[in-house]
């Protein structure tokens, strides 16, 4: 029956508002700001229940064949290169924008393709590894533009389209790779 949704929430300190997300296997995450009451969360869930058991049959249908499998052992297997790619595209990059930062690092994280920490780290997924050039270039090119802009602001795009003029393009092909 398709009334009952199990999931599971994940308060979040970072989050503004409530998200509702379907996972590939069929699990069902809503993450949450701090202090968001319990029948705030159901009522969220019971209102978007028609769009999550359209993703959960989605999800079905598509089976597991092209569905990459990342392990334990392909982070370490490819940490190095993956490192070593993403210091070449900074240099590059880094001549036409001239910012300061700190450490680059290299993760296997299951939810964005990179980040950048107000202590000016960069923090970049491996799995970055089997994407395009042109999407290397433009998570490459958008981390460093948060060294100067924090933030999604009119300032921040501006300086991704100093070098990536078709981030907009770019951004939306992103959508279809899953992380996990």
């Amino acid at each position: 029956m398709k009334d009952k949704i199990s999931y599971s929430i994940k308060i979040s300190k970072r989050a503004k508002r409530v998200r509702l997300a379907v996972h590939r296997d069929g699990s069902v995450v809503v993450t949450t700001p701090l202090g968001v009451r319990r029948s705030i969360i159901e009522r969220f869930v019971f209102d978007k229940r028609d769009w999550v058991w359209d993703k959960i049959e989605l999800f079905k249908g598509l089976g597991d064949e092209n569905k990459p499998i990342y392990s334990r052992e392909d982070y370490l297997k490819n940490k190095d290169e993956v490192l070593e790619l993403i210091n070449e595209r900074i240099l590059f990059y880094n001549k036409i924008y001239g910012f300061s930062f700190n450490k680059v690092f290299i993760k296997n994280q299951k939810t964005c393709w990179g980040s950048c920490s107000s202590k000016k780290n960069l923090n970049f997924n491996y799995k970055i590894l089997f994407l395009t050039q042109e999407q290397q270039d433009y998570i490459v090119v958008h981390e460093l533009c948060h060294l100067k802009e924090l933030n999604h602001s009119k300032n921040f795009w501006a300086l991704v389209a100093k070098t990536t003029p078709d981030y907009l393009n770019i951004k939306k092909g992103l959508r279809s790779y899953r992380l996990v």
